[in-house]
C-alpha cells in the first residue's frame, strides 16, 4: 500500500490553492485503494482536463474523494462527454457574491468555502454497454450514467433547499417541411411560411440549423457581464432535472443520476410564467400564481380533479414506476404490468418539451398569430403538443404513451419524443426551495445559478468504470 502523500497533481492543486498541508480525509481514502487517484480504474483513461480537475477536488478538504463509476454491464461503461463546472459565465448573484447593500455582513450561503476557494465541480457521463440495449449515446433508447462531483458547495439547512442540476438544450432551428393537413408544422420541422417570418428579425441568424435566438442575432451565451433583466442571454433553454443534490460536512457535493426513457422527462413548460424568471412576470405578481401539483395540461388544456389525479395519501404518486420488466430477464422475473405504472406524472418527454418551445418561438406562422402574449402562447403550445399523445385525453402524458418502442399522432416513432443525451450542450446547478414548481427557480433566468459549464464531447469513447456493483437494472 502506498503513503499518505498526495499524489503529484493533487500537490500541485494544492499549492495553487493554497491548502494546508495536511491530507484530506477524502485524499486519505483515495490513496488507500492501492494507487494514486489518477491511476484508478474509473479515472485512468479520462482527458486530461477532466481527469485533472477530479484530481483537484480530491485533493481539497473533502469528506469523500469524487465518486468511484462502477460498470453496470459486464464491460466498463464508456464516457463520451463531460462538463466542467464552475461559477464564472452567468452573472453574479447572491448565492455566488457578496453585493454590497444586499447580502454583506452575512455568512455566505452557497460558494466561497475554505477562504474562498473557487467552487468547481465535474461531471462525467458514461453510457452502459448493457446487452440488447443501444451503445450509441444519440439513441435516446441507451442507458446512460451521470457522476457529478462538486467542491465548494455549503449544506442547505432552510426551508427544504436543495441544489439541482439541470442539462440544458438550446433551442435549434429545425429543417423546413411541408405542414400537415391543418397547416400546422410537422414534428421537429418549420413550415416554410414559418421559415420566412423567422428570417426577418434581427440580423437574420434563424436559419435552419442554426441554435435559435429570440432576436434574430448571434447566440448570446449566459455571461459574467450579464444584467437582468436587460442583457441577458438570448438561447431558448430546455432543461432537464439531473436531480436535487445537498453537500455534504466538508462542502462537497457528490450525486449519480441515470438518464433513459423513463427520467429523459422536462418541466410542463406552463408553469414557466409563474417562476418570475420570464422578465415582467415578478412585476406583474405572477410568481407562485398557479400550482402544478395536480397533473394536467395547463391553463389552456385539461385540468383534472385532485381526487383522481393528485397525490393519493393512499396511493402516493411515484414517477420512478415506469421501468419495463420482463420474465425472460432472470435478473428481474416479474411481468410486464403497464396496469402497475405510475400515470400521476407532471413532466413530458424532452422531445415533446422541444417541441412545445418550436410552437412558441419558431412556428410563427404554423402555430398561432406572434402577437400573442408570449404566457398564452406557452399554454396554448403546451396542450397542443400533449393532446397529440395523449390517448385517453386526460391531459396527462403517461410511460405507456410515451413508450419508445409505441407510436403516437397517426403512427410516428415515439422515439421522437426523446432528445438523446447528445443534444444537452450545457450544465448549470441552481439553489432550489420548496416552492411547489417542478421548473428550474426564476426559469428560464439564471438568477439562482451557482454552477455552470460547456459539453467537452469524447470521441472516441473511452473506458470509465471498474468492474460492476450490485445494480444491474
Amino acid at each position: 500500500m502506498m503513503s499518505k502523500r498526495k499524489t503529484a497533481t493533487a500537490v500541485a492543486a494544492a499549492l495553487t490553492l493554497g491548502a494546508t498541508a495536511a491530507l484530506s480525509g477524502g485524499a486519505q481514502a483515495v490513496a488507500q485503494q492501492g494507487g494514486g487517484f489518477t491511476d484508478r480504474g474509473d479515472i485512468r483513461f479520462l482527458p486530461q482536463p477532466l481527469k485533472d480537475r477530479l484530481a483537484l477536488l480530491a485533493g481539497r478538504p473533502s469528506t469523500f474523494p469524487p465518486m468511484t463509476a462502477f460498470s453496470e454491464a459486464s464491460s466498463p461503461s464508456q464516457l463520451f462527454q463531460y462538463y466542467l463546472l464552475d461559477t464564472k459565465n452567468f452573472q453574479p448573484n447572491v448565492f455566488t457574491t457578496t453585493i454590497p447593500g444586499i447580502n454583506d455582513g452575512v455568512a455566505p450561503t452557497a460558494t466561497g468555502p475554505n477562504h474562498d476557494l473557487p467552487t468547481l465541480g465535474g461531471l462525467r457521463v458514461v453510457v452502459e454497454p448493457k446487452p440488447g440495449l443501444p451503445t450509441d449515446p444519440n439513441d435516446p433508447g441507451s442507458f446512460v450514467d451521470m457522476f457529478t462531483d462538486i467542491s465548494g458547495l455549503f449544506v442547505i439547512n432552510n426551508e427544504s433547499g436543495w441544489y439541482e442540476g439541470w442539462m440544458i438544450h438550446d433551442l435549434t432551428v429545425p429543417n423546413v417541411a411541408a405542414p400537415r393537413s391543418d397547416g400546422h408544422a410537422t414534428f421537429g420541422t418549420i413550415t416554410a411560411a414559418d421559415a420566412s417570418a423567422l428570417a426577418k428579425i434581427g440580423d437574420h441568424h434563424n436559419k435552419p440549423g442554426a441554435v435559435f435566438t429570440v432576436d434574430g442575432k448571434a447566440p448570446h451565451e449566459p455571461s459574467a457581464k450579464d444584467h437582468w433583466p436587460d442583457k441577458v442571454s438570448n438561447l431558448v433553454p430546455i432543461q432537464l432535472s439531473l436531480g436535487a443534490y445537498n453537500a455534504t460536512q466538508q462542502s462537497d457535493l457528490h450525486s449519480y443520476w441515470e438518464l433513459n426513457q423513463y427520467t429523459n422527462w422536462v418541466p410542463p413548460a406552463y408553469e414557466l410564467p409563474y417562476t418570475g424568471g420570464i422578465p415582467g412576470t415578478f412585476e406583474k405578481g405572477r410568481i407562485g400564481a398557479l400550482s402544478s401539483i395536480v397533473p394536467g395540461s395547463g391553463p389552456s388544456g385539461v385540468k383534472n380533479k385532485p381526487q383522481v389525479d393528485g397525490d393519493n395519501p393512499n396511493i402516493p404518486r411515484d414517477p420512478d414506476r415506469l421501468l419495463n420488466t420482463s420474465p425472460d430477464d432472470p435478473d428481474r422475473p416479474m411481468p410486464n404490468n403497464d396496469d402497475h405504472k405510475e400515470t400521476r406524472l407532471r413532466f413530458v418527454p424532452s422531445g415533446l418539451g422541444n417541441e412545445v418551445m418550436l410552437d412558441v418561438y419558431e412556428r410563427l406562422a404554423s402555430f398561432e398569430p406572434y402577437e400573442y402574449d408570449l404566457s398564452q402562447r406557452i399554454f396554448d403550445a403546451y396542450a397542443a403538443e400533449v393532446a397529440r399523445v395523449d390517448a385517453n385525453h386526460d391531459g396527462i402524458v403517461d410511460a405507456v404513451e410515451a413508450d419508445l418502442e409505441g407510436t403516437s399522432d397517426g403512427g410516428q416513432s415515439n422515439d421522437r419524443l426523446f432528445l438523446p443525451a447528445t443534444a444537452y450542450n450545457r450544465v448549470a446547478v441552481s439553489r432550489e426551495i420548496n416552492d411547489g414548481l417542478l421548473s428550474p427557480r426564476f426559469a428560464p433566468s439564471q438568477r439562482a445559478w451557482v454552477l455552470s459549464g460547456d459539453i467537452a464531447r469524447v470521441s472516441p469513447s473511452v473506458p470509465a468504470s471498474i468492474p460492476q456493483d450490485g445494480d444491474n437494472r
